[in-house]
């Protein structure tokens, strides 16, 4: 089976080519976190440094137990016993599929990853379109039709994947569209895998991240870990949180069979760490907060300079990706570059100037729109140092190194847009607005 290496990975390894060659470059397209380990988290890994036994394939109990109190603070009730410790939400969510079998649902944009690994298990992904600032979550009439249509062709879709908050988009789905996707999932008999990986980076202090686990316990599973909160994406550690119903125990035994012919146990001083972490002690959740404002602040400034080029998005509301649509320039970009998908204009951005950035096509969208996905967590600095001043500044829009990237943001789009102004009299559209 033939599978390429995952887009944000290529990218990732494209830029960092460029720099070898001494070629500036605008890293844009990692959804890397970008910011040191908390002190903390390095004393609690150390203290761990002498566990080397396998452990439980679940996972220590000490880290379940945390894991389960972590759930519990966000009005998830949640038995330790049904809860199940990976070495990272990814491989974790593979597991799921294999145990789930069957094809399974996911939005369209949704994260490169879902409809890959649904590929690699020998089954295949309906990508379902979202409701604009809806991110993450199949808009559920449509949803309804599809696994219709797809069961009536002899297709046995098994399972629906929707992601609180979003990527590819940085928007959060409301509570209404969150409630009607578990409903219609019942109706359809799908279980209902919630990413959660970005729950605690909303960056509204008073915005609520509601989960299908609240409307859909008995078929919802949950998924999380330290990769963005805690910027530990190379700790490899993640939790799932199964539902307390036959189905969900019945999946803890097929998940931990996977689990033991591929991982055996996550790394154990990993482990303790992790469950130091899902405590969250003060200082922790401290960390989280400023973390999660320097994102958003950042992801909206990056939004703004697409807007003021002409594009369309909604505003960023959580984690540090806004998804931006530069449909205005497409007779201009068919005229003056030859470019005419989204791919094309991303690839023109990376080999003439250095943007890394990644088309719409690569989370399910059409190939021919021109919408992109930008994540902007790696313009925090180059050094340890510049990241710690930047999590720790009341204006990190000022450090000159975070502007410098957001002007020459503003400098390529100028080079590549079109330059006469916008018809009308009319001002550049806000990052608040969205073109679907």
């Amino acid at each position: 089976m033939s599978v390429t290496v995952s887009a944000t990975l290529a990218v990732n390894e494209a830029l960092a080519e460029k720099r070898r060659r001494g070629l500036p470059v605008l890293p844009l397209g990692f959804g890397e976190a970008g910011l040191p380990v908390h002190p903390a988290m390095r004393e609690a890994l150390a203290a761990g440094g002498d566990k080397n036994a396998y452990g439980p394939v679940a996972g220590a109990a000490e880290l379940r137990d945390a894991a389960a109190g972590y759930w519990q603070r966000r009005g998830l009730p949640t038995d330790p016993d049904l809860v199940v410790a990976g070495p990272g939400s990814k491989p974790l969510l593979y597991s799921l599929l294999l145990s789930l079998g069957g094809d399974t649902a996911a939005a369209a944009p949704s994260w490169v990853s879902y409809a890959a690994q649904a590929h690699l298990a020998g089954y295949r992904c309906l990508q379902i379109p979202t409701a604009p600032a809806q991110g993450g979550v199949p808009q559920p009439e449509l949803l309804a039709a599809a696994v219709g249509r797809a069961r009536a062709q002899g297709r046995d879709v098994r399972s629906v994947i929707v992601t609180a908050p979003d990527n590819p988009t940085g928007t959060l789905a409301s509570e209404a569209t969150v409630r009607r996707l578990a409903e219609t999932a019942r109706e359809l008999g799908l279980v209902v895998i919630s990413d959660e990986i970005y729950r605690d980076l909303v960056h509204n202090d008073g915005e609520r991240v509601h989960s299908a686990a609240e409307f859909a316990p008995e078929r919802t599973v949950v998924s999380t870990g330290l990769s963005k909160n805690l910027a530990l994406g190379g700790w490899r550690l993640g939790v799932v949180r199964l539902p307390d119903s036959d189905l969900g125990r019945s999946l803890r035994a097929d998940l931990l069979g996977v689990a033991s012919e591929i991982w055996s146990s996550p790394a154990a001083p990993i482990q303790q760490a992790a469950a130091y972490a899902f405590t969250e002690p003060r200082e922790l959740t401290a960390h989280i907060r400023r973390s999660a404002r320097l994102h958003g602040t950042v992801a909206r400034a990056a939004a703004d300079r697409f807007a003021a080029a002409g594009a369309m998005a909604a505003a960023p509301q959580a984690a540090f990706y806004s998804y931006p649509d530069l449909e205005a320039w497409r007779d201009h970009l068919a005229r003056r570059h030859g470019v005419t998908t989204g791919a094309e204009l991303t690839g023109l951005l990376l080999e003439e100037y250095g943007v890394g950035v990644l088309p719409g096509s690569e989370f399910g969208d059409s190939p021919h729109a021109l919408r992109m996905r930008v994540a902007t967590s790696l313009l925090y600095g180059e050094t340890e140092d510049q990241r710690a001043t930047a999590l720790e500044s009341d204006d990190p829009l000022a450090l000159p190194w975070i502007a410098d990237h957001l002007d020459r943001l503003s400098e390529v789009l100028e080079l590549v847009g079109p330059r006469e102004a916008p018809e009308d009299g009319a001002g550049p559209p806000t990052a608040a607005a969205r073109c679907d």
